[in-house]
């Protein structure tokens, strides 16, 4: 079910929730300015908007957008920002659309996706309600409220992302067969993903610190840009754990070659051993067959045999001690 809140700050600071959109902007009028926060809206619910805040209906269309990048616009009654809002969830990154339309006496709020959006709005409204004195300003005080909220929670989806890193080289070093590496690459699509956002978010504040947005008075300038600095050291970050991840996966990689190296290396072993006991046996098996004729009985004659097959015996042993010897020189040479 939608929630929307309509919240009328006075000229003293105080935020007053007023039940209509049309209370919340006819008390604006008067003093102050008003907050109007939508939650999970329809295209009705936004068109109420169009006339008596002057929005672009271009605007209005990009908030159901759901494949939008973040980028601000400004118009003549107002300035739009398109923002990014990270949670990570039972492993899973989620990116929701965070919507902003800041004139010189509004500033509305649009959260198109979920539960989680409605409880973005509540932490902005309970630190808003420790600044009176911001909130005097006007609605600029606001929006840097609402999107340093939005920021900080990046921090909390970075470093669960960065704790998956972690887990993963943990289980790559203690036992690589069992490693899944396509969890890697699940890794690496969301920091694409996380990235891509940060910059656009990153190029939308480096405008208003500039300057460019006419709603934004130049006092409150020094406040977005501690929101900047934080996005170009979360964009460093993001930046980092993509190294770090085609280094696991390279890391996998070489952990799995060396298995796979010193296991070939222990069968070539094993097979070269057995080849050195068959190659030395092989002769003594030809002399074997060949004693065992009775074509050998004939040559040494049948009454000799107590002499014979000792010296046959003694034969053999001498033939398998020279084919040890020249095998043993032969690998000294080639140890290959």
């Amino acid at each position: 079910m939608p929630d929307h809140r309509f919240i009328h700050v006075t000229s003293a600071g105080e935020l007053v929730p007023v039940p209509t959109l049309s209370k919340a902007l006819s008390l604006a009028r008067r003093s102050g300015f008003a907050w109007l926060d939508f939650s999970s809206p329809t295209l009705e619910d936004l068109t109420h908007l169009v006339l008596p805040l002057g929005l672009n209906f271009l605007s209005i269309e990009d908030c159901l957008d759901e494949n939008q990048i973040p980028k601000i616009d400004f118009y003549p009654k107002y300035a739009f920002i398109l923002f990014n809002a990270f949670s990570h969830n039972r492993g899973k990154l989620s990116i929701r659309e965070a919507d902003l339309f800041i004139g010189s006496n509004f500033l509305v709020t649009v959260n198109c996706r979920g539960d989680g959006d409605t409880r973005m709005a509540q932490g902005a409204e309970r630190v808003a309600e420790l600044d009176p004195a911001g909130l005097r300003r006007g609605p600029a005080r606001l929006l840097h409220i609402v999107l340093d909220q939005l920021v900080d929670r990046k921090s909390e989806a970075l470093e669960s992302l960065e704790e998956k890193l972690e887990r993963a080289e943990e289980s790559i070093l203690s036992d690589p067969p069992k490693f899944r590496p396509e969890s890697l690459l699940h890794l690496r699509r969301d920091l694409i993903a996380v990235r891509r956002s940060l910059f656009h978010e990153r190029e939308i504040l480096m405008k208003i610190v500039r300057g460019d947005c006419p709603y934004i008075p130049e006092k409150s300038l020094p406040l977005f840009k501690d929101v900047y600095d934080h996005l170009a050291k979360f964009l460093e970050l993001t930046e980092t754990l993509r190294d770090t991840v085609n280094n696991l996966m390279e890391m996998h990689m070489s952990v799995l070659n060396n298995r796979m190296a010193a296991s070939a290396n222990a069968t070539n072993a094993t097979v070269r051993r057995l080849t050195f006991i068959t190659t030395i046996f092989m002769p003594l098996t030809l002399l074997t067959g060949i004693g065992g004729m009775s074509e050998w009985s004939m040559m040494t004659g049948p009454h000799n045999w107590k002499i014979a097959y000792p010296v046959f015996l003694l034969a053999m042993v001498v033939l398998g001690l020279i084919s040890y010897s020249l095998l043993k020189r032969f690998e000294k040479k080639d140890p290959r």
